[in-house]
C-alpha cells in the first residue's frame, strides 16, 4: 500500500506540471487586472507547450528508441528530452510570456530555462540530478517570491509545499530512482536560479 502511495506521488507531482502550476498560481494571486481572455490564452498555450507537446515528443522518442521509459533512468536518455525542453522554454519566453507582458512569469520561465540547461550540463557529465526536485523547488521559490512581491500571506500554502517536497523526495528514494545527493543537487538546481533572478523583478 505504501509503495503504491509513494509511486503515485511521483506521478501526481510530475515535473511536467510545475511550469503550468506556476502560471496558475500567479493568476490566482496577482492583484493586477489581467483580462480573462488573456489569462485563458496564456494557460492554453502553456498547457500545450509544457505538457501536451513533451508527452507527444516522448512517444516519438520512444518509438525511435531514443528513450526506454518515462522515468529517463539513464543520463544518456535525458539529453535529447532536455534539449527539446530548452527549445520549448525559449519558445515560451519569446512568444507566450515575453518580458514586456508579465515580467514575473517571464523570469519564472527564465529560471526554469536555466535549471534545465544546468540539468542538461550535468547529464552530459553523467550526473542524474532529480528533475522532480528541480521542478518542485523552482515552483516553491517562485511562490514564496510572489507572496513577498504582492504582500500576501500564503503561510499555509508554503507549509503544504514543504510537506509535498518532502513526500516527493521520500517517493524518489523509495523507488530507488535517486540517491540523497541527486535529490539535494536537484533541489538546488531548481531553487537557486529562481532565487538569483529575484534581483530583476522582486
Amino acid at each position: 500500500m505504501i509503495h503504491y502511495l509513494l509511486k503515485s506521488i511521483s506521478y501526481i507531482f510530475h515535473p511536467l506540471l510545475m511550469p503550468l502550476l506556476g502560471v496558475i498560481f500567479y493568476f490566482s494571486k496577482t492583484p493586477r487586472f489581467i483580462p480573462e481572455p488573456v489569462m485563458k490564452a496564456k494557460l492554453f498555450s502553456v498547457t500545450i507547450l509544457t505538457i501536451i507537446l513533451p508527452i507527444l515528443l516522448y512517444f516519438l522518442l520512444k518509438t525511435i528508441k531514443r528513450v526506454e521509459s518515462l522515468e529517463l533512468k539513464t543520463t544518456k536518455e535525458r539529453i535529447i528530452p532536455l534539449i527539446l525542453n530548452v527549445l520549448i522554454m525559449l519558445l515560451i519566453l519569446k512568444r507566450v510570456l515575453p518580458y514586456d507582458e508579465i515580467p514575473e512569469l517571464y523570469y519564472f520561465y527564465l529560471g526554469i530555462l536555466l535549471s534545465t540547461l544546468t540539468c542538461l550540463f550535468l547529464a552530459i557529465l553523467k550526473f542524474k540530478a532529480s528533475i522532480h526536485m528541480i521542478g518542485s523547488a523552482g515552483f516553491f521559490m517562485f511562490a514564496v517570491a510572489l507572496s513577498i512581491h504582492f504582500k500576501i500571506n500564503i503561510n499555509g500554502t508554503i507549509a503544504l509545499m514543504c510537506i509535498i517536497i518532502g513526500a516527493i523526495a521520500t517517493s524518489r528514494l523509495h523507488l530507488k530512482a535517486h540517491t540523497n545527493v541527486e535529490l539535494l543537487i536537484g533541489f538546488f538546481v531548481g531553487f537557486v536560479p529562481q532565487l538569483v533572478l529575484l534581483n530583476y523583478w522582486l
